[in-house]
């Protein structure tokens, strides 16, 4: 494969990679906590406030015109109980809505976004159990022809022949299946949507259906009563999901913002957790939100997924549960550390060598182990190449372990390990770790070693 070739396959997928790592944020009719839903002032504070798209519902008016207003009855968003379908537009347009603007068309809509090329829109056709009015999807599609606002929006209803109708109509732009219900997703549907709006409620209920329609290549969007609560934010940012449709743009944006730009990857293997200290377990790895749950040394776990971000690697190892990837240890029995995990360490060489806050960041020193100290181990990591001291972490080949003497129980176990499992970086006398370079005698060099201090 030629330079160029690699170059524009590494682009395409670095794309594919950022927009799946994140999810879209649609305003549900706008921004309706803030300002009245479906007006020109909710939608911009939607846009204004992060929302990818803006959803909005449409219902026909007596003289053919589409309607922006999830009810047929203006009643509640106008104070004036007036069917859409009853009367003709611009009478309509008369009522207006609690900020004072008149209730709109998807024209006037259209007309204002016009040139504002970043705002897009989630469309919902709203027709009856039999399927009426029955024009509607033709003169959806005319509209958003007459405003070349096919690369700006997509389609969703609780509708299925309504959608099956714009599959043929305007077959390029997506059309999402809204459902509360998982009887209503049929193989048939799926012929002619490109995804599924679904409840919060059923997901709960069915861990896996995002995973098996995700293997049916259909996008999952997701709606609830969304609310600021952390707990279902927390819960949601977990899942593998395309979009969410939300009262709350704003919470969304911040959630999507975090989960952006990372990497989440299949890990599927057991681990062992290396450390003194016991870790807390998180909801989530993109806010760090605890949980009441810790994990102990030597404790085993099931890694099922990792998840890379800004601040590190995080594993999962449970519907909502995620650690900290730096103690945890895949192949590194308890057994074959039994020998080295209470032995201090020393430097080699009688040198100082170099620590660092991370195994991941090596381009700064932050510390050093000093000569003729004894340093504790804290943590192990990448399988005992790195290991914590309260100096910092240390690469496991620059050490030597202080303490596997001849005649002692450590050799004895050392020797019993299996061959890859015996680290060859060991003081095997008292006196090795000290620089050759120093000719002193016997008793000095008892006096050197009583005199080396533990940290």
């Amino acid at each position: 494969m030629s330079k160029c070739k690699h170059l524009y396959f590494t682009i395409v997928f670095l794309g594919i990679f950022l927009l799946e790592s994140g999810f879209l944020v649609i305003g549900h009719r706008g921004n309706p906590n803030k300002f009245p839903e479906e007006t020109i002032q909710s939608d911009n504070s939607a846009f204004n406030d992060g929302a990818d798209f803006v959803e909005l519902d449409l219902h026909l008016s007596k003289d053919n015109i589409l309607v922006i207003s999830h009810d047929r009855n203006l009643s509640r968003i106008t104070g004036s109980s007036v069917i859409v379908s009853q009367n003709n537009f611009s009478y309509l347009h008369t009522l207006k809505c609690k900020n004072g603007e008149p209730i709109m068309s998807l024209n006037e809509l259209f007309e204002y976004y016009q040139h504002m090329p970043r705002t897009k829109f989630l469309i919902e056709t709203k027709k009856t159990s039999h399927n009426t009015p029955k024009n509607m999807e033709q003169i959806l599609a005319n509209v958003i022809k007459k405003y070349h606002m096919e690369n700006r929006v997509m389609f969703h209803s609780f509708s299925a022949p309504s959608l099956e109708t714009l599959s043929k109509l305007l077959p390029k732009i997506p059309r999402i299946f809204i459902v509360g219900s998982l009887k209503r997703i049929n193989f048939e549907v799926l012929s002619y949507v490109n995804g599924i709006n679904i409840s919060a409620d059923l997901i709960t209920q069915n861990p896996d259906l995002i995973t098996q329609l995700h293997k049916l290549h259909k996008k999952v969007y997701v709606w609830a009563e969304m609310d600021e609560s952390p707990k279902l934010w927390n819960w949601l940012i977990n899942n593998d999901i395309d979009a969410v449709v939300t009262n709350f743009p704003a919470t969304a944006h911040r959630y999507n913002i975090a989960k952006k730009k990372t990497h989440k990857f299949s890990i599927n293997k057991d681990a062992i957790f290396y450390s003194r200290a016991s870790e807390r377990v998180f909801e989530n790895p993109y806010f760090k939100t605890k949980t009441n749950k810790k994990i102990h040394f030597s404790q085993n776990i099931h890694v099922s997924n990792a998840v890379e971000t800004n601040s590190g690697t995080y594993y999962q190892i449970g519907a909502k549960q995620f650690i900290d990837a730096d103690f945890v240890n895949f192949n590194l029995p308890v057994n074959c550390i039994y020998p080295y995990w209470n032995l201090p360490i020393i430097t080699k060489y009688n040198q100082m060598t170099n620590t660092y806050v991370h195994p991941k960041y090596t381009a700064n020193v932050v510390k050093f182990l000093k000569p003729n100290t004894k340093y504790k181990i804290y943590g192990i990591s990448k399988n005992q190449k790195w290991l914590l001291t309260t100096s910092g972490w240390v690469p496991a080949k620059e050490i030597l372990y202080y303490g596997i003497f001849p005649n002692t129980a450590e050799f004895r176990y050392y020797q019993k390990l299996p061959h890859n499992y015996q680290q060859i970086n060991l003081a095997l006398v008292p006196d090795v770790a000290f620089n050759r370079q120093y000719v002193v005698n016997f008793w000095k060099q008892c006096k050197i070693l009583n005199n080396i201090k533990d940290f």
